[in-house]
């Protein structure tokens, strides 16, 4: 899905995810704005769930919810990257759908 994500969000005035919006390069050349839904770690990998948004910053629920892989180095960068294969996918859709229904 994404080629490549990166974001410096230590800014002490952003607080709740919900404010940030990443911005996420497709592999057709487009991109795509997102909302954070939450970060989640299955095993010793975090995860994070975005949400798309239209031109108005509205979530767009037809779109679904993008899962990738986060990382977070030692400066507070943030990072995504892809999932490489069906086995993880599959897992963290689980532990997703786990932590959606109140389970995780």
């Amino acid at each position: 899905m994404a080629d490549h994500f990166s974001n410096n969000t230590s800014d002490p005035d952003i607080l709740d995810p919900e404010d940030i919006v990443v911005t996420i390069d497709l592999e057709d050349g487009s991109s795509i704005d997102c909302e954070i839904l939450t970060i989640f770690s299955v095993g010793p990998q975090d995860y994070i769930a975005l949400l798309p948004t239209d031109e108005q910053n509205q979530i767009v629920e037809s779109k679904g919810v993008y899962l990738y892989r986060y990382f977070e180095d030692e400066q507070e960068n943030y990072s995504i990257g892809n999932i490489d294969s069906d086995e993880e996918l599959e897992r963290v859709i689980q532990a997703f759908h786990r932590l959606a229904d109140g389970e995780g």
